[in-house]
């Protein structure tokens, strides 16, 4: 007998080991949300207003208008009781009561009781938190590392983080120590073991200590990638090394920062790519490009975009509306590197969005009023004014998880 129940209570403990290993979708009946398996055999029953992907084993379901969390068994973590809620980073989430944000852990106890106006998910340990319009930062069990007392201030990148006070900015380490005080116009994160401030309308760029090592003579600046920065004087553009000398004059009317090598710059009204010596790679030709990804770039020609590689081939002849994130109309917004998420692209024909993967072929056709990028293998599309999430397999299918 002692066996016996030894084996059940084993087989039960491998049922849930394999339950929470397993991938459950968010699947929507009719007006209503559960959870199926990619096959779509339902493991939650679809009782829920709304609900997200899994983030670190939990997902958020909504209930009369309250937010929640459950774990992959369906077993209720945090009962539907918050305003908003974001999901588990690090461990911990953001949720709003009554007007006010706090954050949970993954048991559903709120190590940060809701007291602030807002609360941003945590990065490198520390989360931005907002209370009387001005800004702090808290760690993981809740202690003010830096009172609120910032009119804004960034993440962390590289040690260090931007805050803005009284106008001016300067950077903080993760102690909360000033380590340069707010005394420039503006500025950047740092990137590459420099930042780039604006000083009396003029950039240049500061190491970590807050030395200068451009001082600031420039119209405009862009971040150091791949140690060049993009400059613009006299409304001509070109690029800088880390020291401040000038690699490629500005001589051009537009540039891109450079990303996996190359440069999209502008002459005469036309788009094109340069290496790092200033060599074109892709001569001026099109209306406008953005910058490379994953081996790819968008390009605009007529009103249409397109994808080119690295020797300028066209993967995809300039035919889409829109590509990507940019769902507005390209002519007031912008399109970023990279464009391909878990290998699928977004592209936007006839009001219509779709998938293609990098070789240019549609692997979904654009059939949906609106689409979001693909992230643990699921994406959420928009038909007839209902979301819904899609997958597709290696072979090639496309799975919609969804019934009327």
């Amino acid at each position: 007998m002692k066996k016996q129940t030894f084996f059940i209570v084993a087989l039960m403990a491998l049922w849930a080991t394999c339950l929470h290993a397993q991938e459950l979708i968010p699947y929507r009946k009719g007006d209503k949300w559960g959870f199926c398996t990619p096959d779509k055999k339902i493991v939650i029953s679809p009782k829920y207003d709304d609900a997200l992907s899994f983030s670190e084993g939990l997902a958020q379901v909504k209930l009369r208008r309250k937010w929640g969390f459950i774990d992959k068994t369906g077993k209720v973590i945090v009962p539907p009781k918050y305003d908003d809620a974001y999901d588990f980073h690090e461990g911990l989430a953001s949720v709003k009561l009554n007007g006010k944000w706090g954050f949970i852990d993954t048991t559903g106890k709120e190590i940060v009781t809701p007291k602030y106006d807002f609360a941003q998910l945590f990065s490198e340990g520390l989360a931005k938190v907002k209370l009387n319009g001005k800004v702090g930062l808290i760690d993981k069990t809740g202690k003010e590392i830096v009172t609120p007392k910032y009119d804004d201030a960034d993440d962390f990148k590289e040690g260090l983080a931007k805050v803005e006070l009284n106008d001016k900015y300067g950077f903080i380490d993760k102690t909360g120590n000033e380590i340069i005080p707010p005394k420039y116009d503006y500025a950047w994160s740092f990137s590459e073991g420099l930042a780039r401030v604006k000083l009396n309308r003029k950039w240049g760029f500061i190491d970590k200590t807050g030395k200068e090592i451009v001082p600031p003579k420039y119209d405009e600046a862009s971040d150091f990638q791949e140690g060049l920065a993009k400059v613009e004087l006299n409304d001509k553009y070109g690029f800088i090394d880390k020291t401040g000398n000038e690699i490629i004059p500005p001589k051009y009317d537009g540039a891109w920062s450079f990303s996996e090598g190359l440069a999209g710059v502008e002459l005469n009204g036309k788009w094109g790519f340069i290496d790092t010596t200033g060599k074109e790679i892709v001569p001026p030709k099109y209306d406008f490009v953005w910058e490379f990804g994953e081996g790819l770039a968008w390009v605009l020609l007529n009103g249409k975009v397109g994808l080119i590689d690295k020797t300028g081939k066209e993967i995809v002849p300039p035919k889409y509306d829109g590509a990507s994130d940019f769902q507005e109309g390209l002519a007031g917004g912008m399109l970023y590197a990279p464009y391909f998420h878990e290998g699928f692209a977004q592209v936007k024909l006839n009001g219509k969005w779709g998938f293609i993967d990098k070789t240019g072929k549609e692997i979904v056709p654009p059939k949906y009023d609106g689409a979001s990028d693909f992230q643990e293998g699921l994406a959420r599309v928009l038909l007839n004014r209902k979301w819904f999430y899609i997958k597709i397999f290696p072979d090639g299918k496309v799975v919609e998880y969804y019934e009327e």
